[in-house]
């Protein structure tokens, strides 16, 4: 009886370690435990005690898994290893372009580098292919993309 406990017992702990040890050997090594747990109830109980220590044991494994999802993410151990980073707008647009030339500075087939106000900007072409040294001028920007056409 109490090898059968103490399986378990170290399986939960060490899984629940996993939350916040890397390399998932906490993990395996608990799910080990927890899997010896049972067969070792098989072995010393029987079936009919063996199944319900089964039953126990995956029930507490949804139980746990639904109480670490639902309070873990908020938690303050969980804000030490989620990025606090803002995630979205880079800042890439550049509106200020739009109508202004300048000339391609390499082979825009369809896309390059042009010379514009001074600055290198990656560039795109409508679809027709401007050499290198073609003035230019910006038609349109969405996003990062600055979309040109030849003058």
């Amino acid at each position: 009886m109490a090898l059968v406990l103490t399986l378990l017992l170290a399986g939960a702990i060490l899984l629940l370690a996993e939350t916040v040890l890397p390399g998932m050997i906490a993990g395996i090594i608990g799910a080990c435990c927890l899997l010896a747990g049972v067969v070792a109830g098989y072995r010393e109980f029987g079936l009919e005690t063996g199944n319900w220590i089964l039953i126990g044991t995956l029930g507490g494994l949804g139980i746990g898994f639904f109480l670490w999802l639902k309070y873990f993410p908020e938690s303050r151990i969980a804000g030490l290893y989620t990025s606090k980073g803002v995630v979205g707008d880079i800042g890439t647009e550049r509106p200020e372009l739009i109508g202004q030339s300048g000339m391609a500075y390499t082979a825009l087939r369809p896309s390059g580098v042009a010379v514009i106000g001074g600055q290198r900007v990656d560039v795109v072409t409508e679809g027709a292919l401007i050499e290198r040294g073609v003035n230019i001028r910006v038609i349109a920007v969405e996003g990062a993309r600055v979309v040109v056409r030849q003058v």
